[in-house]
């Protein structure tokens, strides 16, 4: 898991790819350790573009949120 302090710093992206063992792809949250949720939706099981994509997407938007309370 990614460390707390590194994160705020902006050294590290929050959401990251990782492989699952079927060949599949999930969207991880650096910082839970845990699978992305998108709403009610947990990103597990995505083809790597797609799973790539909501990754860039949801850096995009937690750059943003960050950017909004400095």
């Amino acid at each position: 898991m990614a460390n707390w302090r590194d994160y705020h710093a902006g050294m590290i992206q929050r959401y990251k790819l990782c492989r699952e063992p079927a060949g599949t792809w999930t969207v991880d949250d650096a910082l839970t350790g845990r699978p992305a949720e998108m709403g009610s939706r947990t990103i597990v099981g995505m083809n790597q573009h797609d799973a790539e994509e909501l990754a860039d997407l949801l850096n995009g938007l937690n750059a943003q949120r960050q950017e909004a309370k400095s």
